[in-house]
């Protein structure tokens, strides 16, 4: 199991959104992220299991519409 913890900026970078974007997606509790002395953070596992999420709804939500 990796214990590597994403930035913001990283997140960012591999959603290709902007940071502010990521940074609010964060603080709305719409990413399972958490913060170290002010600064957001995001396990690698806990991102990697939240994009499967957001790709399982997508597929769900194109099946509805067939």
């Amino acid at each position: 199991m990796s214990d590597e913890v994403l930035t913001i900026k990283e997140v960012a970078v591999l959603l290709k959104l902007a940071e502010k974007t990521v940074y609010s997606m964060a603080q709305k509790g719409e990413l399972p992220a958490f913060k170290v002395r002010g600064q957001w953070r995001i396990r690698r596992t806990d991102f990697d299991e939240w994009m499967e999420e957001q790709a399982r709804h997508a597929r769900e939500g194109e099946e509805g519409e067939r």
